[in-house]
């Protein structure tokens, strides 16, 4: 049987939301149809958040109404509290994304509270989502270094990803928010994790900001991980890790894997060509490595 992974397409929520100018809902629709046209089955579409703390995101519902069904595609939301998760439910959401992290320094910047409080307020989220026939999926960041903290123990992460996954998480994202991760930091984190959650359980969310983006989801793979989230073009960034850039460009990973002789379910032209058009929406190129070097090959 030829082997798959599974990629979670982050760039309609995490690679926007701090984009400086705003996109247009309309746009944000295209995208999304577009990446699903390409073959991803998962695109987190959007965030739940205060439109005061993140205005990218203020279009939430109405973009939920105007991506209607696509049959065979889902679209998980992230929700930062239970005020976010009634909305999304009343926006037809049928998985939501819940965040702590691993570093204490970065969760009081990021949410202002400990890691214990933000966990604390994802119970109610826990238990509509169990009565509601909800999938909850889980977020970990800062699971190798911290801008505030530096290097995070990995037995730390271990603790944090437990947590959300006894709680309820059906899978748990590892982040490199900072991007610094190497292969070696990277195993040595899982290895860690891989104790108190099961493999098959771990999706790795690497950004890409010394390059190592592609590397790390290797080595992840070969640990054993099948569930990799990325960013089309390479969208994203943090605002609270000064000079992180954005996540592992889907279209490297895509090409990534094929060369690995491992099924994604994605066409890369059509991709590539989707990166093109929403980063020229942008005013910029992509950043993906790969989507750069197929368009110079078409150039005469």
């Amino acid at each position: 049987m030829i082997p798959s992974v599974r990629i979670v397409e982050v760039g309609p929520r995490d690679g926007l939301q701090n984009e400086p100018q705003i996109v247009a809902t309309d746009v944000k629709r295209a995208l999304i149809h577009r990446l699903a046209g390409a073959g991803l089955k998962h695109i987190e579409a959007t965030a739940f958040v205060s439109p005061k703390w993140v205005p990218q995101m203020a279009d939430h519902a109405a973009l939920m109404a105007m991506i209607g069904d696509i049959d065979g595609v889902n679209f998980p939301v992230l929700v930062p509290n239970f005020k976010g998760f009634e909305a999304a439910m009343a926006s037809g959401a049928r998985e939501v994304a819940v965040f702590a992290s691993a570093s204490e320094g970065f969760s009081q910047k990021n949410i202002n509270c400990s890691i214990a409080e933000s966990i604390d307020r994802f119970v109610p989220i826990f238990e509509a989502a169990r009565a509601q026939n909800v999938r909850v999926r889980g977020y970990v960041s800062c699971v190798v270094a911290c801008p505030y903290d530096g290097a995070i123990a990995p037995a730390k992460v271990a603790d944090v990803a437990g947590l959300l996954f006894d709680a309820g998480c059906y899978e748990i994202s590892l982040g490199d928010t900072i991007g610094v991760g190497t292969p070696a930091s990277v195993r040595r984190m899982l290895e860690a994790v891989a104790g108190r959650v099961p493999v098959e359980r771990l999706a790795g969310h690497y950004h890409d900001t010394y390059g190592m983006g592609v590397a790390n989801a290797f080595a992840s793979w070969e640990f054993g991980l099948t569930a990799f989230d990325s960013s089309v073009a390479g969208l994203g960034g943090c605002p609270y890790a000064e000079g992180a850039s954005g996540n592992v460009a889907t279209e490297d990973l895509v090409y990534l894997f094929e060369g690995l002789g491992v099924e994604t379910g994605i066409d890369l032209p059509r991709l590539v060509d989707c990166a093109h058009w929403f980063s020229a929406k942008l005013g910029r190129g992509p950043h993906s490595r790969v989507a750069k070097a197929l368009l110079a090959r078409t150039k005469p």
